[in-house]
């Protein structure tokens, strides 16, 4: 019978998985960036259960390399251009093994001191790297709180929201009114998601139209559908703006938005998933004009700021709202430092009761690439989208969809939808490159998204050529 592993035991097998994923990230250019294997191919090549005796590390490393590697979509690939950025980095990988190592449980200040407090200090550090509205600072009304992802955050700013519209009646009794939630038509599918969760259920959320040159929300179609629903006798209780929207980035107009949230009393949360990231350099906080109207606000290092999934922050400018939605106190988490008011207990700004020690990648992150690394990460991205945008702006067979303010680009071929389609198929196909699509203006539409730290000018080159010559064939 196999011994637990003892600290020896331990440091041996940590050097091997460490080469294995120092190896990994070496040989990635080499593999596809997706398995051309069909559904159920891992499945079937795994045993039935688990051995009787236990088994080495080699044994295991052996296999993923075998079984499990090659049937991946690797996100960490330099050319992995799909969806957004998912990446990580050494810093981010060696703060969740320090983590995982710890295994500290940090759901009070009581069950993890340290973890509570570093995460608060992350968060400000967070909040002032990117310029952020001094009131969500944890010095004042405010704070930050990591979350899962940003559709944790969006439910978490709903319930909050709740809470407030109906002046704690949602707490007690539960959806006893028509509530009401706003979003663009280009808003993250996450803020339906919520409403369901949170039981307002579709007839709950109202879509907004958007500007059909920038495809972000009109404000004068918010202002109508809100008077629309009071009119009705119904509550409004939430708005989402978005800082870069999932399909194409556009930026929604904060300012205006935010004064008719003010007007009405309404909650106004910003979903800044991808695009906050960008905020770390001066010359793109414009997109966070208008900040100071939110309630709340969220953005994901593990999408932009090379800091590994999963790790959401976000923020509220009055943290007193959205404990007294989510708070419950069972006795046996009953303490001295909880009931003196004095410290942070995290348990109370999210949906689970348990969480990781997600502060310490932050921490790793932050103090390995430093402000002006962050800031090379993000500018070099923005650069390399700018210079393949110029390629399909230069080449009459293509356009641009829709602006390119960050560094994803949407693309397509003049020739129409079903052209778009195939190539698209056909240069994925090559496993030298992966992008995803979507729909502009109902057009299908690519999407070229830069974000690995492993992306360079070459790989980006190397997606052009490929899309030139698959176009050719058109």
């Amino acid at each position: 019978m196999a011994e637990h592993m003892t600290p020896d035991e331990f440091r041996r097998a940590g050097h091997a998985v460490v080469d294995w994923i120092a190896d990994y990230w070496a040989t990635l250019e080499r593999r596809r960036v997706t398995s051309p294997d069909p559904p159920g191919a891992l499945a079937a090549a795994l045993p039935a259960g688990p051995t009787e005796q236990g088994e080495p590390v080699e044994a295991v490393l052996a296999d993923l390399d075998a079984l499990v590697a090659p049937r991946l979509t690797h996100w960490q690939h330099p050319g992995f251009f799909g969806y957004f950025p998912a990446n990580t980095s050494g810093p981010s990988v060696l703060g969740d093994l320090v983590s995982s190592g710890l295994g500290v449980q940090g759901m009070l200040w009581a069950t993890g001191p340290a973890a509570t407090e570093l995460e608060t200090a992350m968060l400000d550090w967070l909040a002032d790297l990117l310029d952020l509205p001094k009131r969500f600072r944890s010095t004042g009304s405010g704070g930050g709180v990591i979350q899962d992802s940003a559709s944790s955050a969006t439910l978490v700013a709903t319930l909050a929201a709740l809470h407030r519209a109906g002046g704690g009646r949602w707490r007690r009794a539960g959806v006893d009114r028509r509530y009401r939630v706003y979003a663009s038509t280009q808003a993250h599918s996450s803020v339906e998601k919520a409403a369901l969760i949170a039981g307002l259920g579709e007839e709950g959320v109202r879509p907004v139209e958007v500007d059909p040159a920038t495809l972000a929300m009109d404000p004068a179609a918010l202002r109508a559908a809100i008077e629309a629903d009071l009119a009705a006798g119904e509550v409004p209780a939430l708005v989402v703006a978005t800082i870069g929207t999932t399909s194409t980035t556009a930026v929604d107009p904060l300012p205006e938005i935010g004064a008719i949230c003010a007007e009405h009393g309404v909650w106004l949360h910003v979903d800044a998933a991808y695009a906050g990231a960008a905020a770390v350099c001066p010359e793109l906080r414009w997109s966070h004009a208008g900040l100071e109207y939110a309630d709340s606000y969220c953005f994901d290092p593990h999408k932009w700021l090379l800091t590994g999934f999963d790790c959401d922050a976000f923020w509220v400018a009055d943290r007193a709202s959205l404990i007294e939605a989510l708070t419950v106190l069972p006795e046996y988490l009953r303490n001295a430092a909880s009931e003196s008011g004095a410290v942070i207990d995290y348990r109370d700004w999210q949906v689970p009761l348990g969480r990781r020690f997600r502060a310490l990648k932050l921490w790793f992150v932050l103090r390995w690439y430093g402000v002006e690394g962050l800031r090379a990460h993000i500018r070099t991205g923005v650069a390399l989208a700018a210079r393949f945008a110029d390629r399909v702006r230069a080449d009459e067979r293509f356009e641009l969809a829709a602006p390119h303010p960050f560094s994803l680009v949407c693309f397509r071929l003049r020739a129409g939808d079903e052209a778009s389609a195939r190539l698209l198929a056909r240069v994925n196909a090559t496993g030298r490159v992966h992008l995803t699509q979507t729909r502009v203006a109902d057009r299908y539409t690519l999407r070229l998204a830069v974000g690995s730290p492993f992306t360079t000018q070459a790989h980006v080159d190397e997606a052009w050529e490929l899309l030139s010559t698959a176009a050719d064939e058109e």
